[in-house]
């Protein structure tokens, strides 16, 4: 786990979640704009992937490593005793999702930046069969993702950093594979279950990894009192790292904004 303060008083905290396969590494960009506009920045690489342990790289046990790890990051937060806000993009979105419904946190506001809810492309009918039985007898053995970096950006300089980018995970298990598929099964059976936190979920128009379907049910279903969905017509899965992020930030920012100035904030232009 990393932080990164801002200069003076920070307004909040952004803890940012990064998706399946990546690294903390990959968000350069984004730390910086929250802190150059006033926001400390607590982040980590998810277990099995960034800088963790490369012998268990694309691989988990349980979903639950991922839960219990971005609820150290929240807690870490918390220690600024300022608003904190939960980012997940992706995977990220899926996880920080489970982690409302299991824990409940004190938080300011949840953006989601096209969350995992559905895999466009899932394996052919047969090899999802044959992965049950190999999750109970070789739950580490791994196979490809399918996952390309042209898949998931325009964006030619973070295409050229990926594909030299030794941190990237190019494989991942069945056990990891099984784990996820339950959670997007647990968070579609109970939206319910998210307790009232203001959310802003932003999707890709363009996404070449996720289901959007399944990311506009999601928004039907949820019970929360604060709800903006945002839909980006031509982008690709990773809205905040398109030609057009700085138009997704300001977007994102107004949400963080406009969440202060409702808990009694005063916020400067």
């Amino acid at each position: 786990m990393w932080k990164w303060e801002c200069e003076g008083r920070p307004k909040g905290v952004i803890v940012i979640v990064h998706g399946a396969l990546e690294h903390h590494g990959r968000y350069g960009w984004l730390i910086e704009m929250w802190r150059q506009n006033g926001f400390n920045v607590v982040m980590g690489d998810l277990p099995g992937q960034g800088m963790t342990s490369r012998a268990k790289r694309g691989h988990i046990s349980s979903f639950a490593e991922y839960t219990n790890e971005i609820s150290d990051w929240v807690n870490a937060a918390y220690q600024f005793d300022v608003p904190v806000f939960l980012l997940g993009h992706s995977m990220g979105g899926l996880i920080v999702t489970r982690y409302l419904q299991e824990e409940k946190p004190e938080l300011a506001g949840v953006i989601l930046s096209s969350p995992l809810f559905k895999m466009k492309h899932v394996p052919p009918k047969h090899v999802n069969m044959m992965s049950h039985g190999l999750n109970t007898m070789t739950p580490s053995l791994k196979f490809d993702s399918g996952i390309t970096v042209d898949m998931s950006t325009r964006n030619e300089e973070v295409r050229a950093f990926d594909k030299e980018d030794t941190l990237f995970v190019r494989k991942v298990s069945v056990r990891w594979y099984r784990e996820v598929i339950q959670a997007m099964k647990i968070v579609a059976a109970g939206p319910g279950e998210i307790p009232d936190i203001p959310h802003l979920i932003m999707q890709a128009g363009d996404d070449k990894l996720v289901d959007s379907s399944a990311v506009r049910l999601f928004t039907k279903k949820i019970d929360v009192s604060e709800l903006q969905y945002k839909e980006w017509p031509e982008l690709y899965h990773e809205i905040f790292n398109e030609p057009e992020r700085e138009d997704v930030f300001r977007y994102a920012i107004d949400f963080v904004h406009n969440r202060l100035r409702a808990l009694g904030f005063i916020i400067e232009k």
